[in-house]
């Protein structure tokens, strides 16, 4: 029953708990628990542990596990399927232009198919990721956070933030991750405690807090990727969302599309210029979130899970933008529960607990 998926997908809460109220983690855990207290003959999960700390990936998988029997049938649509593994036993790989690639039992396609894969951008286990090491030593303070909290979303939390400095911020589901990247982005009051700004980066603001800098300043000095993309798109194009950030900084138009040219590229959207946001993928969205955040050139950027959705191929080049960013002496803060991600990039680590 309604209970019984609930445990078993390790839900925090009981029935009457408001689904606003709940973190992107724990709304998602609640789907899946949703799917499973119907117990259907045909489970399609699309990415079920995408936003989910280690420990709720591996309570949810073993849910899935628990729910399969002879009459049940599971399609499992992932990029990352090393973990997945023990629940499929056949692996069927798509081709980008439609088709199918390879299809069979796992062990007999990576065996045959593996090395051209990751090449090609797809996660293939036993292939690991090589990591990027900044390049000097960090430099001056950007932000400092002092005893930062928004009750009962987010405990008292200090932290400071560097140029020159990758920092991941990790933590169970429902720590109040998310909250802390809107505060140190100036998007939300904090409750309890302070965000302070240098000179460095606010220059004549730096006695204000963040959230009480104007518009145009707040995106000039902090680019913020939200953990749902597009809570963030707010025009009928990628390249107008995209342009939407350096017109409202003043850039002249001829600037403007420059910026959005190299962006486009870099992100491999170029072909998606005319779309609507709302008509991409998962991961198309959440590159153009990240371009969006960083058409303003910030001098710190705030990410909220900035590799979900993503293959091998792209989640490459977006660590080794963020690691380019770093170098150049900006400040980059990302939330994520990806391991990898936090093992190829991050210089420091800070990890909430659940108040």
């Amino acid at each position: 029953g309604v209970d019984g998926a609930l445990r078993r997908v390790g839900f925090p809460y009981g029935r009457e708990r408001p689904t606003a109220a709940l973190s992107g983690g724990e709304q998602q855990r609640l789907a899946l628990a949703g799917a499973l207290a119907l117990r259907p003959g045909l489970l399609l999960l699309d990415e079920p542990t995408a936003n989910l700390d280690p420990a709720g990936a591996d309570l949810v998988r073993r849910a899935v596990a628990g729910a399969l029997d002879a009459d049940t049938t599971l399609i499992l649509v992932e990029h990352r399927v090393a973990e997945a593994l023990p629940l499929v036993d056949r692996v069927v790989v798509l081709e980008p232009a439609g088709g199918v690639r390879a299809d069979g039992p796992p062990e007999e396609v990576f065996a045959a198919h593996g090395a051209a894969l990751a090449a090609e951008g797809v996660w293939v286990p036993g292939h690991p990721v090589a990591t990027r090491p900044a390049a000097g030593a960090p430099g001056g303070l950007l932000l400092t956070a002092d005893r930062l909290g928004l009750p009962p979303r987010l405990a008292p939390t200090d932290l400071a933030v560097r140029a020159g400095e990758a920092l991941a911020v990790r933590g169970p589901n429902g720590a109040g991750k998310s909250t802390l990247a809107l505060l140190l982005g100036g998007l939300l009051r904090p409750g309890a405690g302070r965000v302070c700004a240098s000179a460095e980066l606010a220059g004549p603001d730096h006695r204000t807090p963040p959230h009480r800098w104007r518009a145009p300043a707040l995106a000039r000095r902090i680019g913020s990727v939200f953990q749902d993309p597009e809570h963030q798109f707010v025009t009928s194009t990628v390249f107008d969302e995209l342009a939407l950030g350096p017109r409202r900084t003043g850039q002249p138009e001829t600037a403007v599309r420059e910026t959005v040219a190299g962006l486009l590229d870099r992100l491999r959207l170029a072909r998606l210029a005319a779309a609507n946001p709302y008509t991409l993928s998962g991961g198309e969205a959440r590159r153009l979130s990240v371009a969006t955040a960083l058409a303003t050139a910030p001098r710190l950027l705030i990410c909220d899970e900035p590799t979900f959705g993503q293959d091998r191929r792209t989640w490459r080049e977006l660590v080794d933008l963020f690691a380019d960013l770093r170098d150049a002496g900006h400040g980059v803060v990302t939330v994520t529960h990806d391991p990898d991600f936090v093992a190829a990039l991050a210089d420091r680590t800070v990890t909430l607990e659940r108040s």
